[in-house]
């Protein structure tokens, strides 16, 4: 099933997802769901909120599906350390067709549980610690506009209350 998208402006964007704490048949479906509406958006990561859903469980897979063995599922993840720095083009689906060069780390390794509820620790660099960061940062009510200037950031929020008033958004 295809879930649609939240955009930026609904308030569970911008909350702390519960912890997920019953790995079952229920969960594997609402993975496989995320994977299906990521990959429908044409994006590398989905994060529950994105899709109303209020839950620490995220979906990655830099390889847009080429690879099955590059599908990450991360639950409750926790990034546990950084290095470098890097500030490329990123973007995001809760705010399609907005894109700002955006300061990262290099490498990041990120402390999760798997769909089964098994503990794991990967290090990521370049996109893949990218859409670590990013996917937790919006399980923790974040998104990568509060990584920006604050100029930059208002600018993108002023244009986005324009096209709620307009109804293009």
């Amino acid at each position: 099933m295809i879930y649609p998208i939240v955009k930026y402006g609904q308030p569970v964007l911008e909350q702390v997802g519960e912890s997920v704490t019953v790995f079952d048949g229920d969960l594997e479906k609402l993975v496989a769901d995320m994977f299906e509406t990521m990959y429908a958006a044409h994006g590398v990561g989905l994060a529950a909120p994105q899709i109303g859903i209020s839950k620490q469980l995220a979906v990655i897979d830099i390889a847009s599906g080429q690879d099955p063995n590059a599908k990450l599922v991360l639950a409750n993840p926790v990034i546990i350390s950084t290095e470098g720095n890097e500030s490329v083009e990123e973007g995001c689906l809760s705010l399609p067709d907005f894109r700002a060069s955006t300061g990262r780390p290099r490498k990041a390794t990120v402390r999760a549980q798997n769909l089964h509820g098994e503990e794991f620790t990967m290090e990521g660099e370049g996109l893949l610690a990218r859409a670590f960061c990013h996917e937790t940062d919006h399980l923790n009510g974040r998104l990568f506009i509060h990584h920006l200037s604050m100029l930059k950031r208002d600018s993108i929020k002023r244009k986005v209350r324009k096209m709620m008033k307009a109804g293009e958004w």
